[in-house]
């Protein structure tokens, strides 16, 4: 069981994308309220007072889509601060972060992944969702200007479903020759739209490694980040191939991570409730913050065991969240 250290942070459960696989067009989500939002305070204290004491020192800002929310650059700019910080990333779609690279990295960010399903601006405004012109131009600025600004490592995540996106994973990896680029392929999971996961079934890392191998070839590699990818090199290519391969391949035995909520819960599994607490109650409430650490550290020695259960039941198994991908942060 490796140590955990990372905590992943959803500031919001609101997204500007309606993705396919995470919150489909006509699924009926309840937003958390925003006086249920951890307040930026709120969030700065728990980290100080309860996650850092305890060995936390890695935090990746996801949503939603983490740049919806008011104050972003104020917070990455706290963050990164703070002493016990030893790597600060964030996740997002992309599509407002032209205008907001530069001030998030003079803020102190560094590391970004950024969704990029498709090449294709049909195709993607297909899998974004949403009517009206495509997306794709404004997500695909925002990596230029990641890139140009020097955010390193810059990952794209690559969601592969078949019939839709498969098609293109030669084109995705060819990415990565002439940039240094870091392409994750993630293997289709069924959380989102239950239809489109059981008619379109996934494509396991395997038979993506095999055919960028029969193209290319394939080495191993590897690349900064707390993630759960297996890295590989396109060889003499500038950038790295990651594979996410949560279907075919568990890795719960390898998970350094827990997840907190917008609305302030903490669980210790992405595919698993169990054992979830709340957090921001008991905060609000003006429970000692050493009352709260105690409890954090009771699910920190209960996760190996957690861990082990979601493995021999499989990423379908009892507990699985009924909320949306967005609704858990990722």
């Amino acid at each position: 069981m490796n140590r955990v250290d990372y905590l992943r942070i959803s500031l919001i459960d609101r997204c500007n994308f309606r993705c396919q696989y995470c919150m489909p067009e006509g699924a009926d989500l309840e937003y958390v309220k925003q006086q249920n939002w951890l307040t930026y305070e709120e969030l700065l204290t728990l980290l100080q007072s309860v996650f850092m004491p305890l060995g936390f020192n890695r935090f990746r800002l996801t949503g939603g889509e983490p740049l919806l929310r008011p104050g972003m650059v104020d917070l990455v700019r706290a963050i990164a601060a703070l002493p016990q910080t030893q790597d600060l990333s964030l996740t997002t779609n992309g599509f407002l972060l032209a205008g907001m690279a530069q001030s998030l990295y003079d803020a102190g960010l560094r590391r970004i992944n950024i969704s990029l399903d498709s090449l294709d601006p049909d195709t993607f405004q297909q899998l974004v969702g949403g009517r009206g012109r495509s997306r794709w131009h404004e997500v695909w600025q925002g990596i230029q200007a990641a890139h140009r600004i020097g955010f390193s490592p810059l990952k794209l995540n690559v969601v592969v479903i078949p019939g839709v996106n498969d098609h293109e994973v030669l084109d995705l990896a060819a990415l990565t020759l002439d940039q240094q680029w870091h392409v994750r392929f993630i293997e289709f999971m069924p959380i989102g739209d239950p239809w489109l996961f059981s008619n379109r079934g996934w494509v396991s890392s395997e038979d993506l490694r095999r055919r960028i191998r029969d193209r290319w070839g394939l080495t191993e590699s590897q690349v900064l980040g707390n993630g759960p990818a297996d890295v590989f090199k396109i060889p003499g290519a500038k950038g790295t191939l990651g594979f996410i391969s949560q279907m075919s391949e568990c890795f719960c035995d390898r998970c350094n991570r827990m997840r907190l909520s917008a609305d302030g819960w903490l669980r210790p599994c992405l595919l698993n409730e169990t054992g979830q607490i709340d957090l921001r109650t008991p905060l609000r409430q003006g429970k000692s913050l050493a009352d709260i650490r105690d409890q954090v550290a009771e699910l920190l020695a209960a996760k190996p065991d957690i861990n082990y259960k979601q493995r021999e039941s499989g990423v379908t198994g009892s507990g699985a969240y009924s909320r949306t991908m967005s609704q858990i942060g990722g």
